[in-house]
């Protein structure tokens, strides 16, 4: 059984020096574009979740 979460496309429109920035990261840390910023958004859903439980 495959216990990954489904993968929905979507379509955002990103400022250029984030896209380059981004571009950059994931490269440095051997990841595609689309699997940095699914990991960037999930860290930062879990931090916003977390600050505020701690109010």
């Amino acid at each position: 059984m495959n216990n990954k979460p489904y993968k929905v496309k979507v379509s955002v429109s990103l400022d250029e020096d984030i896209i380059t920035e981004i571009k950059k990261l994931a490269e440095n840390d051997d990841r595609s574009f689309s699997q940095y910023i699914n990991l960037v958004l999930k860290e930062h859903i879990a931090r916003t979740k977390e600050s505020k439980e701690n109010v």
